[in-house]
């Protein structure tokens, strides 16, 4: 078997201590960013020694065009309260009503895990070793629930934390855009680093410090302990599901229903003042593509984890106590965060943009030297922290592994992410013929816009999905089901990264709505609309990581949850497993016609009510009286808090009420199933809406020839493709994002409640 090199101590303090780094390092980013003064000082940031790189020098563009820089000063920090306000009074509605569920779920794995032995305090034999003796299952059921909590807690606070980021920063962004793209670029980038960092290292340090806390109770039955933490995971993801749910039906009526009335009827710019609207499509983006975002994300990183834990404490790492070799998926994350820290320095502090084409490119760059680094870490890593030869468990028998080969699987899964993010930029970025054939057939109406980005939708899920598969593939060959596990890791492992990335697209569409209604130049709103173009295709890259790293871990998780419920194989032909595989795979369908539906009957609600004021209140198109922007939040929020209800109890009742009812067989084909069509009809929603966004920008923008021939705005061909984009939004900021929770979810509390299932599932086929 052999020794590792890292000793026990040392992984006991490297750890935690990369964790502590990245908490640091997102600080001193919030510090820079803070020093932009949302007050009338002039040149509050030019006092760093690098004041004059990334921005011409620090003219503004309203000395030059004579304008009054202090009322716009005042003005970005009343809209920037505007937002910040209508965002954290969302949240902390949204999560009145996530905290009541999160107390009943968590009585209810008290109950149902406690019930597996009748509540006894007595130790039982092991799952997986009837010789040895493991702890009772009440422990199990206490410490899953208290896991649970920590993980819905902390994904609580990702969310929070992301969103109170993203405001502080957007107007911020907005009043740096007048020295020039660069300097806008660096905040921007800043404070999706803050929150990117943030979330790693909480991740990391919750995860390390429960694992710990932990053992002093199960000291050797590591099986009990890492069979407990997987209620870290449930948590994270269930409380994701109600933000990426909740916020993506806020954000999108608000959304649809200024784009609809405001651009298309009316023929006023977007993000214009005079919509009442606009506030409320603002203050979406935080709490949808934030918020919801850093939740997902933060869910995907503890799944992962989990699942590799529970494989690796019934392999030789658990067996033998070997706690180096048992951390190597925390490890992995510490070194993640330690490449991405060097990532992010390079984009702010040695990455200079001077224009607006060289915005998406540095962005590019931050995903491959990440990726570069990161294959160097992960190898670093594989050779001190994992014996030469060990073995992990393979569905009832022992696999001989080499060390060299989990690295490839890490490896594997870390490059099959960065593909499919350049296949979904490919699909997704104005820049590149897919999106021009789209925004081309805008010519002849909203029809053929819409045909068009189905077709592209449908068909950039083919490269992604090939690079799923062979992924699965290598690494269930090199170490079976702990081999997809550290696969997904692997792919998150950049996670610090992909979120700064991912975050920086709704900071830059918020700083352009500011400078919208702050009445600035359109130089700036320029410079604006080329970082929000570069951060919608980014955006799209994020949630192609996310979905490609959650069909990854929920293959995982199903294989934790098959080895779990004593299942030796998996038959398709058997009618149990059949009927469970075909119900599955419609989940999802049902799952995306809840989401669109809510979307679409607020969006309503949000039409007739700017409708309304644009024809009752006088001297509002003239820009005379001020909109009820109030109204329309309350709209947004009300209908988001109501709707997320159904198809989050859909999610989270299907496995119970499966595993109950028919047992562990039928349950493992539903998971089957809504694991292969939900990544197919998440890449395509994600996509199609995406394409159809920048094809509404690509127009706008009229930055090449075949581009002005389309507009301008206000245009036949811009109306279309408006309407497009209108269509498009719910799939790619609502259903699509959410579709990738159901997989991992249902994947993940099958596992946490494969105890109960085992023992008492399958009701309905006992009494026949």
């Amino acid at each position: 078997m052999g020794t590792t090199v890292l000793s026990v101590l040392a992984t006991e303090i490297v750890i935690p201590v990369c964790a502590v780094v990245g908490i640091i390092f997102s600080l001193v980013q919030w510090f820079l960013v803070s020093r932009v003064k949302l007050t009338t000082e002039r040149h509050g940031s030019s006092s760093s020694p690098n004041s004059n790189k990334n921005g011409f020098g620090d003219y503004l563009i309203e000395e030059e065009e004579g304008l009054n820089d202090h009322n716009v000063v005042v003005k970005c920090a009343d809209i920037q309260n505007a937002i910040s306000e209508g965002a954290t009074s969302f949240l902390f509605t949204e999560y009145q009503y996530v905290g009541v569920f999160m107390v009943a779920f968590a009585i209810l794995i008290f109950i149902f895990l406690g019930s597996v032995e009748g509540f006894s305090t007595k130790s039982r034999p092991c799952t997986y070793d009837d010789q040895k003796m493991c702890k009772p299952a009440l422990a199990t059921a206490i410490f899953s629930t208290v896991s649970f909590l920590l993980g819905a807690i902390t994904s609580i606070l990702s969310g929070y934390l992301g969103m109170k980021i993203a405001t502080y920063a957007n107007a911020r962004t907005t009043l740096e855009a007048r020295k020039g793209v660069g300097k806008a670029f660096i905040i921007a980038f800043r404070s999706g680093a803050v929150m990117g960092f943030l979330l790693a290292a909480n991740g990391l340090l919750v995860l390390y410090i429960a694992i710990n806390l932990f053992k002093i109770y199960y000291g050797d039955d590591w099986e009990g302990l890492f069979e407990a933490i997987t209620g870290y995971g449930l948590g994270g993801s269930s409380m994701a599901l109600f933000g990426r749910v909740g916020g993506g039906i806020y954000t999108k009526a608000a959304d649809v229903g200024a784009d609809l009335v405001g651009k298309v009827e009316r023929n006023i710019p977007e993000d214009d003042p005079r919509n009442p609207a606009v506030i409320a499509d603002n203050v979406g983006d935080n709490v949808g593509d934030i918020a919801g975002m850093g939740s997902d994300l933060f869910g995907s990183y503890a799944e992962s984890s989990c699942a590799a834990l529970v494989v690796a404490s019934i392999s030789s790492f658990g067996i033998n106590h070997d706690f180096t070799a048992m951390s190597y998926p925390l490890l992995i994350s510490s070194m993640g965060i330690i490449v991405c820290l060097i990532t992010t320095i390079f984009a702010t502090d040695f990455c200079e943009i001077k224009a607006v084409k060289e915005i998406e490119p540095a962005l590019k760059k931050q995903l491959i030297i990440s990726t570069v680094l990161m294959t160097v870490g992960i190898a670093v890593i594989s050779w001190i922290a994992l014996p030469s030869s060990f073995t992990i468990f393979n569905f009832g028998t022992q696999k001989d592994v080499k060390n060299w080969q989990l690295f490839l699987c890490v490896g594997v899964g870390l490059w099959a992410g960065l593909i499919i993010g350049f296949v979904t930029e490919y699909y997704t970025s104005n820049a590149y013929s897919p999106v021009q054939d789209v925004a081309d057939s805008c010519r002849t109406g909203a029809a053929t816009n819409v045909i068009f980005g189905l077709a592209l939708g449908y068909k950039s899920v083919i490269i992604p999905i090939f690079a799923i598969a062979v992924s699965i593939f290598v690494s269930f060959s090199f170490a079976a089901m702990y081999g997809i596990a550290v696969a997904a890791l692997g792919m998150l492992s950049t996670i610090a990264t992909g979120l700064a990335i991912d975050a920086y697209g709704p900071i830059s569409d918020n700083a352009g709505g500011i400078a919208e209604m702050a009445g600035m130049s359109h130089r700036i709103r320029e410079r604006t609309d080329a970082l929000d173009a570069a951060g919608n295709t980014t955006a799209a890259i994020g949630k192609g990581f996310a979905i490609g790293s959650a069909a990854l871990v929920s293959l995982a998780l199903f294989g934790a949850f098959v080895s779990r419920a004593a299942i030796s194989t998996v038959d398709v032909l058997t009618p149990k497993v059949f009927i469970g595989l075909i119900v599955g795979a419609m989940l999802p369908y049902w799952f995306s016609a809840m989401t669109m539906k809510s979307v679409g009957s607020a969006a309503l609600k949000m039409v007739e009510e700017v409708r309304r004021q644009f024809n009752t209140i006088p001297g509002l198109m003239e820009g005379l009286a001020k909109p009820d922007y109030a109204t329309c939040v309350k709209i947004s929020t009300d209908a988001s808090i109501k709707e997320m209800i159904p198809p989050g109890a859909l999610v989270m009742l299907t496995p119970l009420i499966v595993g109950t009812f028919f047992g562990v067989e039928t349950l493992s084909g539903v998971l089957a199933g809504s694991l292969v069509s939900g990544v197919q009809i998440a890449i395509s929603a994600s996509n199609t809406g995406g394409a159809w966004d920048n094809a509404k920008k690509y127009i706008e923008a009229g930055a090449s020839e075949h581009a002005r021939t389309l507009g301008p705005k206000g245009s036949e061909p811009h109306k279309a493709a408006v309407i497009g984009d209108t269509i498009g939004d719910p799939l790619k900021d609502t259903s699509g994002p959410s579709l990738n929770i159901l997989i991992k979810l249902m994947a993940v509390e099958s596992l946490v409640f494969a105890p109960f299932f085992a023992t008492h599932g399958g009701l309905l086929f006992k009494i026949f």
